[in-house]
This record gives structure tokens, C-alpha cells and sequence, in this order.
């Protein structure tokens, strides 16, 4: 994740992209919705089995894009939240038997 988080850190001052963590959020939201219509699509809004689409990829891309331009934004090494998750999760299972924050 740390070349990807350079990439795309590279990618925004190349273009000129920067913008509050406000404005990140806000895109990578819309790029969520936008990715759940296309996996909507891809099952005819619930009619169907889950097929991919066309634009599957690219949605996936787009959100994956925004996460990351908003973790480059507020100084979020991905790697190491990653690490901290996975660790949560984990420990979770143990003490569960599932990851789920609920009881």
C-alpha cells in the first residue's frame, strides 16, 4: 500500500488534485454510492445472481482511488492501519468467534 498511497500522492501533485479531507470524504462517498449502483446493476437490482459489469472494475478503481487520495489527505499510512485492523480483528475472533463489534 505504500507505493500505491505514492502513486496516487504523485498522481494528485502531477495534476494539481489537492483538497480538504472534507472534499476527499465527501468523493470517495459519492464513488461508493456509484460502485453499490453498479454491483445493483450487475444482480438487476436483486433479480438476479451477482454478474460483473462493464464498469465493475473501473467503480472499484474509483473508490479505491478516493481511499486513498483521503488517507494521503489526513496523513494515514495504510499499511500500518491495515496492521492495527486485522490485529482488532483478530483479537475479536478469539474472544467471539466472530469480528463483529456486536455481542
Amino acid at each position: 500500500m505504500e507505493d500505491a498511497q505514492k502513486t496516487i500522492r504523485d498522481f494528485n501533485a502531477k495534476y494539481n488534485l489537492a483538497g480538504s479531507i472534507e472534499t476527499r470524504f465527501i468523493d470517495l462517498s459519492s464513488e461508493i454510492g456509484e460502485l453499490g449502483k453498479e454491483i445493483l446493476e450487475g444482480t438487476n437490482y436483486g433479480e438476479k445472481e451477482f454478474s460483473r459489469t462493464d464498469n465493475l472494475e473501473s467503480e472499484f478503481g474509483d473508490v479505491l482511488f478516493s481511499l486513498i487520495s483521503a488517507a494521503n489527505c489526513a496523513g494515514v499510512d495504510l499499511n500500518a492501519a491495515m496492521e492495527k485492523v486485522l490485529n482488532k480483528y483478530e483479537t475479536r475472533f478469539n474472544e467471539k468467534g466472530h469480528i463483529g463489534s456486536g455481542n
